[in-house]
């Protein structure tokens, strides 16, 4: 029994579709040929990996040899990869069981509220001594520690995006799937996935994006005080911007870009293109997204016959899934009795409470409690600035997202060039943004903001974008049949129907402008040294002196004010998007 009736838009059928018999097509040939040059790609990257290697056994920096840079942004998009697949992983277990388990929604939600704003280098700095101990004599050590660092670029954002996409399942399709009794790895593979599908792709390219900006940040590790470069074209943009070397900065920023296009075409594009099949609509959009790669996919004939073969081990699959019963009860009837609430919410307390003593007796003997208020004062003009930038990302993009998005020839065209500005890291620009705020006389404190800006700002124009493309065709028909244009028409069915999208992404946004600040608040280029007065500043000279103490310090003050400001503000205004603006 298959959930067909409850995805309207199933896969097309077309004569060019390939059948799983008779010869191999021109097409095949090419497949198989490119499947066996990445395999020998991906088999020699991984064997360097694997190399011996102790701390203090690398230097510091990287050669800035141009004719190094197709090997580093070979290391770097396989690093990139490895973190997109444990994010999707971790996305799939988070996400589905705070979707579905009151309690672990109360525990899980804040603490993505916590991760996302916790910055790269903080979450590097605590962990990177487990990892190289997990691998000990080797590379992969530090190659874990810079792919953990990536993961948390990543990661956050896309459970966030998968758990509003069940919130937010349509309650037709869910009624749907208790009457036809799935089993719950049926719901999961038949409804709950696909139809998370169209947000989870667009914010995994986001969120991907995000990791790029990041790379400086992640492929130079510090082990006990010591800085360890990676090879990759984040440790390249460090060594190059060390040197102020702005002929190499610029081959490297074109070898970045030809990257990006790249991985958007092979890769982002044809998945943009294959989820729309998945779209809940009873009308076929206009102009749905187009990929040659996908096109290509499709007139070959291997993937039909690896699935053939594949079958009878999905179909085990299925019937060993059963023992974990079926999906009987709506996620939105979430109940639980008070006995079990009591014992969760006390040992939940007194967990918080143990943490909380154990922190403070820490900070008593290291820093003192008067660090407390210097770091706080650094907060509220870091948190100046993350305000500021959302503001004016939301007067900017908004519009923006929603032309992009309800336009799919546009979107066609923008959304590569929308990827490459998300993903293009700021400490390429950090060799002019020196040279124009020495010779305009502002300071970092309000020059900042732009650096920070572009790394979040894209957060909102994303999930806007994806918002806007959802909107249902035949709602917008509907309103082009009855003459609502204007103001009127962004009143009654765009700004309701982006809301819950534009939440998502303004939450991920202000996380991302936090993590931002790291990069923004501290420039170093060519000798001269930059830095605004906030606790991205803070956090970064603490990294950089191994002043542990500090940097969870800064930590600390920066997850108490995200929450803050979440509890308050954007899980009110997700709730009323949730409930009042929701299209389904």
């Amino acid at each position: 029994m298959t959930l067909e009736i409850a995805i309207p838009n199933r896969p097309k059928t077309s004569p060019d579709l390939p059948r799983a018999r008779g010869g191999l097509r021109p097409a095949d040939y090419l497949l198989l040929t490119a499947g066996v040059v990445l395999t020998v790609v991906v088999v020699k990257l991984f064997r360097d990996i694997s190399l011996p290697w102790t701390p203090g056994g690398s230097p510091d920096t990287v050669s800035t040899d141009p004719s190094n840079l197709p090997y580093y942004a070979a290391r770097t998009t396989l690093r990139m990869f490895v973190g997109l697949a444990a994010s999707f992983l971790f996305t799939l277990v988070v996400g589905q069981w705070a979707a579905h388990s009151r309690r672990a929604e109360k525990v899980l939600i804040p603490l993505l509220d916590i991760l996302q704003s916790v910055p790269v280098l903080a979450l590097v700095s605590i962990t990177v001594t487990a990892f190289i101990a997990l691998f000990p004599g080797s590379y992969l050590g530090a190659e874990a520690a810079c792919v953990f660092a990536i993961f948390t670029a990543q990661a956050w954002n896309m459970t966030f995006a998968y758990y509003q996409s069940l919130r937010n399942l349509p309650r037709e399709l869910d009624e749907s799937a208790r009457m036809m009794r799935l089993t719950r790895w049926q719901r999961l593979t038949q409804l709950e996935i696909p139809a998370a599908m169209i947000p989870m792709i667009w914010n995994g390219m986001m969120s991907f994006g995000g990791a790029w900006f990041m790379l400086a940040s992640s492929e130079i590790i510090s082990v006990s005080g010591n800085d360890q470069a990676l090879p990759g074209m984040g440790s390249f943009i460090a060594a190059a911007t060390e040197e102020a070397a702005v002929g190499k900065l610029v081959l490297g920023a074109i070898v970045m870009v030809v990257t990006i296009v790249l991985v958007n075409v092979l890769f982002w594009r044809p998945f943009t293109a294959w989820s729309e099949r998945f779209r809940v609509e009873h009308t076929e959009a206009a102009l749905a997204p187009r990929s040659l790669v996908l096109d290509l996919l499709r007139r070959t004939t291997v993937p039909g016959r690896i699935a053939a073969r594949l079958r009878p081990v999905g179909e085990r699959i299925d019937r060993g899934m059963r023992v974990f019963g079926r999906a009987t009860r709506s996620p939105f009837e979430r109940r639980g009795s008070r006995g079990g609430d009591a014992v969760f919410f006390t040992l939940l307390f007194a967990a918080l409470g143990w943490g909380a003593w154990t922190l403070a007796r820490y900070f008593e003997r290291t820093v003192g409690f008067a660090e407390f208020g210097p770091a706080s004062l650094m907060g509220l003009a870091s948190l100046g600035r993350v305000v500021v930038l959302l503001v004016v990302s939301t007067v900017v993009w908004v519009p923006v997202g929603v032309w992009i998005g309800m336009n799919p020839r546009i979107c066609r065209f923008a959304q590569p060039v929308v990827q490459v500005l998300a993903s293009f890291p700021a400490q390429f620009l950090y060799i002019f943004v020196v040279a124009g705020l020495t010779y305009t006389g502002i300071s970092l404190d309000i020059g900042g903001t732009v650096l920070m800006a572009l790394g979040a700002q894209w957060y909102v124009l994303f999930n806007v974008i994806a918002a806007a493309g959802q909107i249902p065709t035949d709602l917008r028909e509907a309103m082009d049949d009855l003459r609502v244009r204007g103001w009127e028409r962004w009143k009654s069915l765009i700004l309701p129907a982006i809301a819950p999208g534009y939440v998502v992404g303004a939450i991920t946004a202000f996380g991302g402008a936090w993590n931002a600040t790291l990069v923004g608040e501290v420039v170093d280029s060519g000798g001269t040294h930059l830095e605004a007065f906030g606790l991205g500043a803070y956090i970064t000279n603490a990294t950089g002196n191994d002043e542990f103490a500090k940097v969870l310090l800064g930590t600390l003050v920066m997850s108490v004010v995200t929450v803050a400001i979440n509890r308050l503000v954007w899980r009110r205004l997700q709730r009323t998007a949730e409930t009042r603006f929701a299209l389904v």
